[in-house]
């Protein structure tokens, strides 16, 4: 019998950029490219973004052709500046993981802006521990940080 985990965690970070920069960072594919990555092996091997409510995202790729990881969004909802909702699945050795509602909201803060995620995820059969997508994502948070305080719009 198959078995799932139900897990929520939010992130808030304080980024050293405008709301339009930051977003800029999750709307151009060039840009998010630059971010949104795996670790210093990682090569990807697909990847696109349709960045509309209805559109889609593709990100795959691994270390190696053995060991790919799998992520495919659905964007539902994009307010400029504001707000992203989409959901996501994740794969691995090509077992799905898991399927994600991801809310990203940007607000102004003093110079900057706090980007908040809250995430609501279904993790599948012991395939993934939902601690370690957090401390995953919190990773990612990180890339972004650094590019958008390093690269001006």
């Amino acid at each position: 019998m198959s078995q799932q985990i139900q897990s929520t965690f939010t992130i808030s970070r304080l980024l050293a950029a405008s709301p339009s920069r930051v977003f800029q960072a999750f709307s151009s594919f060039d840009e998010k490219k630059q971010w949104f990555s795996g670790p210093a092996d990682w090569v990807q091997t697909e990847a696109a973004l349709d960045f509309r409510p209805g559109g889609s995202e593709t990100n795959i790729g691994g270390p190696d052709e053995a060991h790919q990881s799998e992520f495919y969004a659905h964007y539902y909802d994009i307010v400029p500046n504001e707000r992203i909702v989409y959901t996501y699945e994740m794969h691995h050795e090509g077992k799905k993981l898991s399927v994600s509602l991801a809310t990203f909201e940007f607000e102004p803060e003093g110079e900057g802006t706090r980007l908040t995620l809250t995430e609501h995820g279904v993790f599948f059969d012991g395939h993934e521990d939902p601690a370690l997508r957090e401390e995953g994502t919190r990773w990612l948070f990180d890339g972004l940080a650094a590019y958008v305080e390093r690269v001006r719009a």
